[in-house]
This record gives structure tokens, C-alpha cells and sequence, in this order.
């Protein structure tokens, strides 16, 4: 059996009790720090700022919308309504030979793997990360790259408060610091002034660099913290995963669940660093053993009479352990009776994520409303509608293409895609606001 991820969600069986006990992880820690985010040092020469504070955040941001069938299809909505019918240089009004020259570059960098990616990354994550690459005498950008952003580290900025570079390597491996990528990064908010004053310094000889695409965030962190975290800190994610677990037990066993166990991810830390626990087979073997140990105490509990729980559980030696939260669970709803619970926890899913639930088919049941065509329709163009300032943003990389290349008369483009009505003889359409609509006759 491999232990690759450990298993912290799961449904036991109370001995004698004729029941299940739910442990879930507490998602509304995902964003929360456990200490002070202080740069990590590599060499005498480099250092990060680490992304949460065990430098593991984006991943368990993935693991949370992995685990969940809505989130994940809804994040890739997302993604998919960004990308439109794709990104394209417009040559309408260029000449000939400069588009046999933006035509050659699009066919050396693949520019639809690259768009779809950086979408995903700023639905994800509010920020992505791309590489330009120049020739060797600096007066071409030949190459066009995404770095993944969960990979992505920035480093400290300096007293003007500008980050001097990024770093690239897969943080989760144990010997990163040998694999790491360093590569400049442009000024985040002035990219096409840096680059120029670069290409002028005859001292530079760097010919590949970082441009960086945030969201603009109220806050001011290195790392954007995005929109839907308030999922993850709310109630409606434990829910709906509680409730698929609920179902589970009763087909599997016919054992209802009635305690939930919500433990904090610092609760399994600290027990491994305190043991000196670091393989990964021994740290699921002292998770299932600890697991134990609660079932036991909740049998000793009802076995003894008592009725109300603490909202913390005191382990064997003693110990109050105030980040495990014991609830107890009305057994009253059946499996079959869990309907109209994971009806409202899905549309609240939808609803936090900015998706009509009627657009990806994610409401369940027999009975539900369903809008007409028209609406469906117009639920899409208002998706694909606000857009508008993502593509703006992501467009920023791509002017400086345009212009450090010298491609007169072409400017990128990210055309919607229009669903047509049965009147027009067509399924959908193409619309762009680079082409000039007719106006309206009386």
C-alpha cells in the first residue's frame, strides 16, 4: 500500500454503538498561518518568501478543490469561459511580412496551452507567471512560456518594495534547493520600461525574464489570497463533504454517522514533530492509531452515560487537545433524505464560485428548476462578458510582444464566443470588441 497522501478524512465504525464517527480536516485553515512568514534562505545569495507558512499553501488549496466534484468542475468553468475561443494576434491591419512574422512565432510557442494554462493559474490562484525569452542580441522575443504558479516562489523585495526575481522548483520534494530555477523578474508594475532599460544596459547580458499577472487584491501580500477563499472558511465546504460521507456509511454498513470529528491540520503536526514521526507509512499508521484512540473515548463516553460534548477531547495521558472539535450528529435523516442538503451546499458552491449552476449540469435530484435556452444563453455571454478585465490583464505580456518585436498593426485578441439563436441558421458566433459592430437602424 502506498502512502503518498495521507488519509485524514475518513468514516469509522463505533464498536457497540451502531453508529459511524466522520474526521475531517478543518478547511478553514487553509489560509491560516501558524507562524511568522519570514524568507527562507537558500545560499548566501538567495532567498524566497515561503507561500503560507510551511511554503505548502497552493498545494493544499488543490487538494481541497481536487477532493470536491463541484469545486473542481467549477474552477475549470471558470477557466474555460476565460479562454473564449483562444488567444490570437490580430494582423488585420499589418502588412504582409509582418504576418509571415507573428504567423512564424505562433507557430514555434504553442499559444493555446500556454493561454489555457495561465487562465487556470489566475482562476486558481489570482496571479500567473510568464517567461519571455529574446534571441541573442536582445531585439527579439522569440519564446513565449507559463510557469506553473503553484511552483513559483517570489523573492523578498527590497527597501523600494520591488522583487528582484522568482524562483521555480517543485517545493514539495525534499531536495528542492538543488532543482530550483531563478529566473529575473520585471518590474510587476512597469514590465515594459524595465525590459527596455535592460536591452539599453550593454552590461546585461540576460536574455530570459519573468513577467508576472496579479489580480488586483485589496490586500498587499506577495501571494494574492483569491476570491473564493471565504468557501474554505465558511461552513459550506465541511458540509457538503460531511454529507457524501454520511451517504457513504449508510450504503456501505447502514451506520448513520453520528459524531463528527473536526481536527485541525496543526493537531497532526505537532503529534509528528513531537514523535519525530517522517516516514510517510509511519505517519498514516499513527494517524489511524490516534483515530483509535477517540473512538474509544467516545464509546467510554456513552458507555458512562454522559450526553454533552466539549468542544475539545482530552486524549489518554490526559491533555486537552483544543483542536479537535467532537459534534454530535442528529441521526434523524436517513441516506435517501440528504436531497434538498446537498441541493443548497452545491448551489452554494455555485454561487461562491460565480457559476449559474444551470450552465455546468452540477444540481442534483429529480426535481428541480431548469432555465429555458434564451436564459442558459445569456447566463453564458454574461460569463463570457466579464471577462473583460482578466483578459485585460493577461494581454499586458502580449503588448510587450507586439512592441519589443516591432509588429505594426497587430494587437492580441481574445474573441467570445457568441451562442446564437435558432433564427440565425447557426450555433454560435464570434464577437470581439477589436471589430466594429454596425449600429442599430430605426
Amino acid at each position: 500500500m502506498k502512502y503518498d497522501a495521507l488519509n485524514f478524512n475518513s468514516v469509522e465504525i463505533i464498536p457497540d454503538l451502531k453508529a459511524s464517527a466522520a474526521f475531517t480536516v478543518n478547511s478553514a485553515e487553509v489560509f491560516k498561518e501558524q507562524g511568522d512568514i519570514t524568507p527562507i534562505q537558500i545560499d548566501k545569495h538567495t532567498k524566497f518568501m515561503p507561500w503560507g507558512a510551511d511554503n505548502e499553501l497552493p498545494y493544499k488549496i488543490l487538494d481541497l478543490i481536487e477532493s470536491d466534484e463541484t469545486l473542481s468542475t467549477c474552477q475549470m468553468f471558470n477557466a474555460e469561459v476565460c479562454f473564449g475561443s483562444g488567444l490570437v494576434y490580430d494582423t488585420t491591419e499589418a502588412d504582409q511580412k509582418t504576418k509571415e512574422r507573428v504567423a512564424e512565432f505562433c507557430m514555434e510557442n504553442d499559444l493555446a496551452y500556454y493561454f489555457l494554462g495561465v487562465c487556470q493559474d489566475f482562476k486558481h490562484f489570482a496571479f500567473c507567471v510568464s517567461v519571455i525569452i529574446l534571441n541573442a542580441d536582445g531585439s527579439q522575443i522569440v519564446r513565449l512560456l507559463r510557469k506553473e504558479a503553484c511552483y513559483c516562489r517570489f523573492a523578498e523585495a527590497d527597501k523600494y518594495g520591488r522583487i528582484p526575481y522568482i524562483l521555480y522548483a517543485n517545493w514539495r520534494r525534499t531536495d528542492y534547493k538543488d532543482n530550483i530555477e531563478k529566473i529575473e523578474l520585471l518590474d510587476m508594475l512597469s514590465p515594459w520600461a524595465d525590459l527596455q532599460e535592460r536591452m539599453k544596459d550593454k552590461k546585461c547580458k540576460v536574455r530570459k525574464f519573468a513577467v508576472v499577472t496579479r489580480v488586483p487584491t485589496p490586500d498587499s501580500t506577495y501571494y494574492p489570497i483569491p476570491y473564493y477563499g471565504s468557501l474554505f472558511r465558511g461552513n459550506w465546504y465541511n458540509i457538503k463533504r460531511l454529507i457524501g460521507m454520511a451517504k457513504e456509511a449508510k450504503l456501505k454498513n447502514s451506520a448513520p454517522i453520528k459524531y463528527h470529528i473536526e481536527i485541525g491540520n496543526r493537531f497532526w503536526d505537532a503529534i509528528f514533530k513531537a514523535e519525530a514521526i517522517t516516514d510517510r507509512k509511519k505517519q498514516q499508521e499513527r494517524v489511524v492509531e490516534e483515530k483509535e484512540k477517540i473512538i474509544n473515548f467516545l464509546t467510554g463516553m456513552e458507555n458512562s452515560g454522559k450526553v454533552l460534548f466539549s468542544t475539545f477531547y482530552i486524549s489518554p495521558d490526559g491533555n486537552e487537545q483544543h483542536d479537535v472539535v467532537i459534534n454530535k450528529v442528529e441521526t434523524d435523516k436517513e441516506g435517501g433524505d440528504w436531497s434538498t442538503d446537498i441541493i443548497e451546499a452545491v448551489n452554494m458552491f455555485c454561487f461562491t464560485m460565480r457559476v449559474h449552476s444551470n450552465l455546468v449540469g452540477s444540481v442534483p435530484g429529480k426535481s428541480q428548476t431548469n432555465n429555458s435556452g434564451s436564459d442558459k444563453r445569456e447566463l453564458y455571454t454574461i460569463a463570457q462578458a466579464l471577462q473583460k478585465p482578466y483578459h485585460d490583464l493577461l494581454f499586458t505580456v502580449h503588448h510587450i510582444i507586439i512592441r519589443h518585436n516591432a509588429w505594426k498593426g497587430v494587437k492580441p485578441d481574445c474573441p467570445f464566443i457568441m451562442l446564437s439563436t435558432l433564427d440565425e441558421n447557426r450555433d454560435a458566433k464570434l464577437v470581439t470588441p477589436n471589430t466594429q459592430q454596425p449600429s442599430p437602424t430605426t
